[in-house]
């Protein structure tokens, strides 16, 4: 009883015992969630004496769910076997092994992962962008809408095709027993939907429910939840409204909203104590989230006392802002800060390029957590191979990454004949395809790819002689003859890819005015010398998107990109809200010291542009100004909505006017921009 509740304050106590009927757990930031669940759990087992295969505690992550057993486990003295912890899919998994005979099914069954996925994808269809497919796919499966409802809902064609797809998809998955990740809580919310007497005995066996970061679940997931709790009402949930930052991909805040609507007589408990950050962070960070009007309302309150005032970081430039950066982590260094104690945490990924290379100057290792380098993304690659190709014709590595990019109906075994028959001639491959006449090339590749094939040669060509003479036209060149932005449209991450690409011009730009002179190589050359830098070895700071932060706690944080437009993103489809929810994740994950750094002017699509500074500042109580305060948009870009005379068509863009939202609209090949006060969504 001691080993439960010795780390335990009042509030933390009390949600432990309170263990018959809904519990909703609200949890601040740094508050002791994890510690309040695990001891929760021991408790039931320990004290109450509920057999521990009675329970079910639910989480996101693998890490998650084992930090979260050992500790559990840690307070528990003589149990038989453990309790399930896991995570939903997991869960999943266990509940389809045991009943996926009732769909027919064998047990035996393979979980793909999302490349096999995607593989299968393309197989059944190459013309359209297979993320593209396997992103509504998994929606059409969280929403729990068959292949035959999505076919009829699918009013726009490329909504019949990407239908017709997944009837393929979920065919080619029947037919060879295999399930993917989103069929492991599906299937599983279908089993119980349909076979009662199951729902029954699975509600009856887990008595005690427990979810870890509620905040996170979709509608799906609460679906499965309220399956679970067919039987009783012992669901106890943890989690944090102002933490809720994946709406981009599914999940829903109505969920830790209204559950007290979904689970009624639910009684709350509010941990607002935190055990994390110095007083100065706390303050910021509850200024600026209280501005939200949609939250159950809490406030944190600290425990570690005193500390450093925020500092904001005012710079001219990305440039600038990096080498403040670098210095003061070299400060904190000569102070004896560990370089695992810090890290610099963005909104848009793009803006590590210009940290990664003041990093480099300064000789301060990093490692970028949950993303590649600048220089090692794909379309940063792309980028960098036609500018070599186009600098020398004979760069065969080069060449072979960009035969097919945007994609020109060439397989790898075309490629390779052509391979071949180049090393047979002692020739580069560019050179092979440019000398060889069309009907030799048509007895290695289909006659309309020898035709795309010459084009392309030229195309490089002309490219070539206007980089001669014009570094600047070059850029525009590039882009307007092989459309190198459309290799990733339709993707889920095609802004960011596109954002960086324009970063990456932008860095061109700027090589070309600092060095008038310089030739192309030189610029190749340096930047492939900052992308072959030396592994990390030993300690090294972090760099990483605040999306990839959360959950983890830094001494001295960094957040750059405090302007409007990279923190908080405004317009197309953004949601202030959770824009400030990023801001108020991002201050919280600092322990010691908060440095907010913003920029007058950044590259950003290609163009140096001026920027207003984060209207953040104001809300945090950091600065003097006037308060912005716009209309949110419940309209994303993708969206798939009705008008009452266009019929049902796509959201390609969203934008403010005036003081509405003007949303642009793809009715099957018809766009048009529409007010946003004059569409339903489907």
């Amino acid at each position: 009883m001691e080993k439960i509740f010795e780390k335990l304050n009042e509030t933390q106590s009390d949600a432990v015992k309170n263990t018959e009927g809904s519990v909703l757990i609200l949890a601040g930031a740094g508050s002791g969630k994890t510690t309040t669940i695990v001891s929760r759990l021991a408790y039931l087992i320990e004290e109450v004496g509920i057999p521990p295969s009675n329970t079910l505690t639910l989480t996101f992550t693998n890490k998650a769910a084992r930090e979260m057993r050992d500790r559990a486990l840690s307070m528990m003295e003589n149990i038989s076997y453990p309790p399930l912890l896991c995570t939903f899919h997991k869960f999943g998994l266990l509940f389809l092994k045991f009943n996926i005979h009732l769909l027919g099914r064998a047990n035996n069954f393979v979980v793909i992962d999302t490349d096999d996925k995607k593989r299968i994808i393309k197989k059944i269809n190459s013309e359209i962008a297979t993320p593209l497919i396997a992103s509504e796919i998994s929606r059409y499966k969280n929403s729990l809408i068959t292949p035959d409802e999505a076919y009829r809902q699918a009013e726009i064609f490329n909504y019949q095709q990407i239908a017709k797809v997944y009837d393929e998809y979920e065919k080619y998955l029947l037919e060879n027993n295999l399930v993917d990740f989103d069929d492991l809580i599906a299937l599983t919310y279908r089993l119980l939907e349909e076979n009662n007497d199951l729902a029954i005995a699975t509600s009856q066996k887990y008595q005690y429910i427990m979810i870890d970061e509620y905040q996170d679940t979709n509608e799906l997931q609460l679906k499965l939840i309220q399956k679970l709790c067919l039987t009783h009402k012992n669901i106890c949930v943890v989690g944090d409204d102002d933490q809720s930052i994946y709406g981009w991909r599914g999940a829903h805040i109505r969920n830790i909203m209204e559950f007290d609507q979904d689970f009624l007589g639910a009684k709350v408990f509010k941990l607002e104590e935190n055990y994390r950050s110095k007083n100065p962070i706390l303050k910021v960070a509850n200024s600026l989230i209280e501005h939200n009007r949609s939250r159950l309302g809490k406030k944190l309150i600290g425990t570690r006392g005193e500390g450093d005032d925020v500092i904001i970081l005012d710079n001219n430039d990305e440039n600038e802002e990096a080498r403040k950066i670098a210095s003061k982590i070299r400060k904190l260094f000569d102070l004896g800060a560990s370089p695992k104690d810090v890290a610099i945490l963005y909104r848009v990924n793009s803006l590590s390029r210009s940290i990664e290379e003041g990093l480099n100057r300064a000789g301060i290792p990093y490692k970028l957590v949950g993303g590649l380098r600048f220089y090692d993304r794909a379309e940063i690659k792309d980028l960098i191979s036609y500018i070599r190709v186009i600098t020398n014709f004979n760069d065969d590595f080069s060449f072979k990454r960009i035969i097919n990019k945007p994609k020109r109906g060439l397989g790898k075994a075309s490629v390779d004949k052509i391979e071949l028959a180049a090393m047979q001639q002692e020739c580069s491959i560019f050179e092979y395809i440019k000398n060889s006449d069309i009907t030799i090339l048509e007895s290695l590749v289909k006659k309309k790819n020898s035709k795309t094939l010459k084009d392309f040669i030229a195309n490089i060509e002309n490219v070539a002689e206007v980089a001669k003479d014009s570094t600047y036209d070059f850029i525009e060149a590039l882009e307007d003859t092989f459309s190198l932005k459309t290799i990733y449209k339709g993707t889920q991450d095609e802004d960011d890819r596109i954002l960086n690409m324009d970063e990456f011009y932008g860095l061109l730009r700027d090589f070309v005015k600092k060095s008038p002179n310089a030739s192309m190589d030189e610029f190749l050359n340096e930047i492939t010398l900052q992308s072959d830098q030396d592994k990390v070895e030993g300690e090294s700071i972090y760099m990483m998107s605040i999306h990839a932060s959360k959950g983890l706690e830094f001494k001295h944080v960094f957040i750059i990109g405090l302007e409007e437009g990279f923190l908080p993103l405004v317009g197309d489809g953004s949601d202030l809200e959770e824009e400030r929810r990023l801001g108020y994740v991002s201050f919280t994950r600092a322990e010691d010291t908060l440095t907010l750094s913003h920029a007058r002017s950044r590259f950003y699509k290609g163009r140096r542009s001026n920027l207003d500074k984060s209207r953040f500042f104001n809300e945090a109580g950091l600065c003097a100004g006037s308060l912005k305060v716009e209309k949110n948009t419940a309209y994303r870009k993708g969206d798939l909505v009705r008008h009452k005379i266009f019929g049902a068509g796509r959201i390609t863009g969203v934008s403010k006017s005036g003081r509405e939202f003007k949303l642009s609209i793809n009715f099957g090949g018809t766009k048009k921009d529409i007010l946003a006060s004059f569409i339903e969504k489907l």
